[in-house]
């Protein structure tokens, strides 16, 4: 039956960098056995006749064959688009015609 003490509570606080009280250390150390507890149990199950697995159920994947299909013409696709301009979709701006105060991006090769 594992039990973790108050000390190790403490180191795993400091080696984590947490600030925890005392009030806190005897709470963690509580709820760290229980976890504690939990995975011994789990490494006690008698699993050597189990195969591994990486899912519950059988999973097989089904691709269906790649089939060229025509594409949209230019009309069809901005058709759906709220606005359109020479043949192109039209959004708004998002960037000023001015660099970045300190960036050199957008400026010319000096």
């Amino acid at each position: 039956m594992p039990t973790i003490s108050r000390d190790e509570v403490a180191h795993l606080a400091r080696l984590a960098r947490l600030a925890v009280t005392e009030q806190e250390l005897d709470k963690f150390a509580g709820q760290l056995d229980i976890i504690l507890q939990s995975v011994a149990q789990v490494t006690e199950v008698a699993a050597d006749d189990v195969p591994p697995t990486s899912h519950a159920v059988p999973l097989t994947n089904v691709f269906r064959d790649d089939v060229v299909r025509p594409g949209l013409t230019q009309q069809q696709a901005l058709s759906g688009a709220p606005a359109a301009e020479d043949g192109r979709f039209r959004v708004p701006r998002i960037l000023d015609d001015e660099p970045l105060a300190g960036s050199s991006i957008g400026r010319a090769e000096q």
